[in-house]
């Protein structure tokens, strides 16, 4: 099972390039864009049967201050708290280390140092972090999600972002139902669940790139009103 995420960021260019990042990465990524957003969500998401498994909070939201964020979880919640932030002041990141914060990184930071990061923060708290699905192979069409590469036939095949991050989160689950609604919010966000014309917009872009018949499709498959599966060969 996926771990899930909790990423606060109020900038909304950044907080997509982080959640597209996480979701290529295997993460389950839940958005929010304000400190009281992100108390709905952690109520909402703490209670239910997939509770968080870490959050990401950066300290400059337009309705409060991250640090105050940080003080109500760490009252009510033992998941680890990734600081992000501008801030640079050392005594004020010693402050938030020592409130509760698992760890602090200064904005800008490379990708691969928050998910090295998160790793770790992970696993000081006893979560294993399983490597996700980022290859995938079947006849002739080769997808590498870390690359942003996909091969058919050894000839490079263009996708827009939208159809990659739609095909990215079928190769993640390769082999296994994807349903119109985690679909739909993993690619375009929660307020796009009743949207299921995309999907299907989408997914006829992907097959007619990928599928040798578009007609017949055998690698993006329809689960009838369920959602979809990428084949996988057993």
């Amino acid at each position: 099972m996926a771990l899930q995420v909790l990423l606060v960021e109020d900038d909304r260019e950044l907080r997509r390039t982080l959640r597209d990042a996480l979701l290529v990465e295997g993460y389950e990524v839940h958005i929010s864009g304000s400190a009281t957003d992100a108390q709905a969500v952690l109520r909402h998401a703490m209670g239910s049967s997939m509770p968080l498994d870490l959050l990401i909070l950066d300290l400059g939201l337009p309705d409060g201050d991250g640090a105050e964020l940080l003080h109500s979880v760490r009252l009510k919640y033992k998941l680890p708290v990734l600081i992000i932030s501008a801030r640079h002041d050392e005594d004020h990141k010693v402050h938030l280390l020592d409130a509760g914060a698992d760890d602090y990184l200064v904005k800008p930071f490379n990708i691969n140092e928050l998910l090295a990061r998160m790793r770790v923060s992970l696993r000081h708290r006893g979560t294993s972090v399983i490597a996700p699905q980022t290859h995938y192979q079947c006849g002739l069409l080769h997808i590498e999600l870390a690359k942003h590469e996909v091969r058919k036939n050894g000839q490079a095949v263009h996708l827009t972002p939208t159809e990659f991050k739609l095909l990215a989160r079928l190769v993640r689950q390769a082999g296994q139902v994807v349903t119109h609604r985690q679909l739909l919010v993993d690619v375009w966000g929660a307020e796009f669940v009743q949207h299921t014309h995309y999907l299907r917009l989408y997914m006829a872009q992907l097959r007619a790139k990928l599928e040798d018949n578009p007609n017949e499709p055998q690698l993006l498959l329809t689960e009838t009103g369920v959602g979809y599966r990428l084949f996988e060969e057993s």
